[in-house]
């Protein structure tokens, strides 16, 4: 991993809020595979200990099982979201961090081009000649066009 990329990755840490940091902890157990198992084993608990007991608190068809069902339904979609949103921006720093360098590398590599093709025509042991390629390649990239172009192809009006 680079250092800019600790950097991002520390950054973004130092950001999240206290709630943010509760949040994620909350959807790391819900994404824990044991979390399934755990539910799965407190609905048979609840229906076995109502379909046994002589008073049930909540006696079939656990209307207040499916109440707490879509509750907890509810709040773990909230909480993925929530936390997709955040991991999103990462992502959409790091998109945005890849896009800048490419775009620079991009005019590093033409200039180099570009000095090297002005050291050949000036060195008297190379014979001059014409290079399309080599002149094509000196010139960076559009990047306007190349953004025009995707959004072309993705169907994105301009």
């Amino acid at each position: 991993m680079t250092d800019a990329t600790v950097q991002l990755r520390a950054e973004h840490r130092m950001e999240t809020t206290r709630l943010q940091g509760a949040v994620d902890r909350l959807t790391a157990v819900v994404g824990w595979p044991g979390f399934v198992a755990a539910v799965s084993a407190a609905i048979v608990v609840w229906v076995i200990a109502n379909l046994l007991a002589r008073h049930p608190v909540d006696p079939p068809p656990f209307t207040g099982l499916q109440g707490m069902l879509a509750v907890a339904a509810v709040l773990i979609a909230s909480l993925i979201l929530t936390t997709q949103r955040r991991e999103d921006q990462l992502a959409g720093h790091r998109a945005q961090m890849i896009l800048e360098l490419s775009v620079l590398n991009d005019q590093k590599i033409s200039k180099i081009i570009a000095l090297l093709e002005e050291g050949r025509r000036d060195n008297p042991a190379i014979v001059d000649r014409f290079d399309g390629e080599a002149t094509a390649m000196s010139t960076p990239a559009d990047t306007r066009a190349v953004l025009d172009a995707i959004k072309e192809i993705q169907g994105d009006p301009a």
